[in-house]
């Protein structure tokens, strides 16, 4: 998912239901880079390719 393992799962004592309301509507690293690349792209930006 693009973060570290546990993030939320690790935390002591929370149910699924609250491990995914603290997820929220929050996007994975992953997904907010492809999309401002996506975005730049568009714009005419270049950007760096990642390692």
């Amino acid at each position: 998912m693009g973060l570290p393992s546990g993030h939320v799962t690790a935390v002591p004592g929370l149910t699924r239901t609250q491990q995914l309301h603290a997820l929220g509507n929050g996007v994975v690293p992953q997904q907010a880079e492809a999309a401002l690349r996506l975005l730049a792209a568009r714009a005419g930006i270049t950007t760096p390719h990642p390692a």
